[in-house]
């Protein structure tokens, strides 16, 4: 079982990277949104991992700290959240705040999440409230995010969308509106900001 991969960041996107290793081996690991905002700026990464083997695929899941790692893997042992979902949560709220989230019993602010029905919230709530300590109110909750101009932004954000499983055509809709209002926005809070209106 893989615990963690280090090596040199050979490409990276909001949903994925691809680590090469001392071994000259390129490993590549689905990654949710508050990784790749960390990650923007850096040469090389030291990643958690989380491996989810099927008879059809063998993939892997990076994270910065044991605190994401842990959730994401309280939410896929939730009944009808799979790796998919577990990801879209923890791009959608960053991991401090779904602490509170889910510990407070907030169904409605999960509700909100693309691809989380009425049930799944309350099932999510149900099972992870007391297994969830909430987070210290002392600690900042609130990613600082990098500005990125590279006019290839948009097309970053539309591209993990489509990626992340939503329509092209109305991924493109709701860009084209944020960019219109923020031509500056960063392709993390492009991405934040499209997976709660879509």
């Amino acid at each position: 079982m893989i615990e963690y991969i280090v090596g040199k960041i050979d490409s990276l996107s909001p949903t994925a990277t691809v680590i090469e290793t001392s071994g000259g081996i390129g490993y590549r690991l689905e990654i949710s949104l508050p990784v790749y905002s960390q990650l923007s700026n850096q040469k090389e990464a030291r990643l958690l991992v989380h491996e989810a083997i099927r008879e059809d695929a063998w993939t892997l899941y990076g994270f910065l700290d044991e605190q994401e790692r842990d959730l994401f893997r309280s939410l896929i042992g939730v009944s009808g959240v799979g790796v998919n979902t577990a990801r879209v949560i923890l791009s959608s709220i960053p991991a401090k705040e779904l602490e509170r989230v889910i510990s407070t019993g907030d169904y409605n602010r999960l509700k909100t999440i693309k691809g989380i029905g009425a049930k799944t919230a309350q099932r999510i709530i149900v099972d992870l409230k007391d297994k969830i300590k909430p987070a210290d109110d002392n600690e900042p909750t609130s990613d600082v995010i990098a500005s990125m101009t590279d006019s290839g932004s948009f097309e970053e954000a539309l591209a993990a969308l489509v990626m992340l499983g939503f329509n092209r055509q109305q991924s493109f809709k709701v860009l084209r509106q944020l960019y219109t209002t923020a031509p500056s926005i960063s392709v993390e809070e492009a991405i934040k900001q499209a997976l709660a209106r879509l």
